[in-house]
């Protein structure tokens, strides 16, 4: 019950901070954004990790590197795709990442279940469908972002496996090399493209709420790690584009073709179905 219920935390907090941040991203930029939200979260995981007073001593937890780097190219991709598409779109598709975990567990020996198997054809069926879109004159063509929401799917799916075996090693200490990874692979992009950095009144206030909100779901998720199995809490963290996408057709009133709003369920029913398995 407890890796259940911390997973569904770290969707919870990823589902808000995905739509946060990138909603920002696309009037304040998606590296200014980035940044100050990565250090803001940064900053208060090392502050738990440092009153907490404990040292790194599970190797395991080294993990959590690897794990950055491709989510922090899962993170940037998923920023640019809300850029320039439609966040009920995006999401959704990201989303898919839950299938990795999967399959990644059949290849070590783990046999899903037929829900889970049915949840994987529905998940990449609804992402066909979400991903295109039909102009006027009748044609069809990917719809805006959706290349770069498989590439974030990718990169998140990547992050799973060694997020979730560094997690069960130490999950404040993952977090924390996590976030040094991530804010520094984005420090050093900024450098070289020198964006503008300062924010200040709300829109400050929400960039930090992202940023925190993204580093409380890779604790939660850590912690998850050390209470279930990867196939599981992976699944289930997943289900964040559910939040995503219902906070950007209640704020923003985003539209999308009939046809797409089926795939996003689709999609969508999919991940749950991968997850309830």
């Amino acid at each position: 019950m407890a890796a259940i219920l911390l997973a569904l935390g770290a969707s919870a907090s990823w589902g808000i901070a995905d739509f946060a941040g990138p909603w920002k991203g696309r009037t304040l930029g998606t590296l200014r954004v980035l940044l100050v939200g990565q250090t803001a979260g940064l900053l208060t995981i090392a502050a738990v990790v440092a009153v907490r007073g404990k040292g790194l001593h599970e190797a395991a937890a080294l993990l959590a590197v690897p794990a950055a780097l491709s989510g922090t190219l899962g993170l940037v991709a998923f920023y640019r795709g809300m850029a320039v598409g439609a966040m009920s779109i995006v999401a959704p598709i990201a989303g898919i990442s839950a299938a990795l975990p999967v399959v990644v567990g059949i290849a070590t020996g783990d046999r899903p279940s037929p829900l889970q198997l049915i949840g994987i054809v529905l998940a990449l069926a609804g992402v066909a469908v979400t991903a295109r879109e039909e102009s006027e004159s009748g044609s069809t063509s990917f719809a805006a972002g959706a290349g770069l929401a498989l590439l974030a799917a990718l990169g998140f799916g990547l992050y799973f496996v060694p997020m979730h075996a560094a997690g069960e090693a130490d999950a404040l200490w993952a977090a924390l090399l996590f976030r040094i990874t991530s804010t520094s692979i984005i420090a050093t992009a900024a450098l070289v493209r020198r964006p503008a950095l300062r924010l200040g009144g709300a829109d400050l206030a929400v960039v930090i709420a992202a940023g925190v909100l993204d580093m409380m779901g890779n604790l939660l998720f850590a912690a998850a790690s050390a209470h279930g199995l990867v196939s599981v809490t992976s699944v289930l963290a997943s289900l964040y584009p559910v939040i995503t996408v219902v906070l950007a057709h209640a704020l923003l009133h985003e539209r999308t073709a009939r046809s797409q709003k089926v795939g996003i369920i689709g999609t969508l029913a999919g991940v749950a179905a991968i997850a309830g398995g």
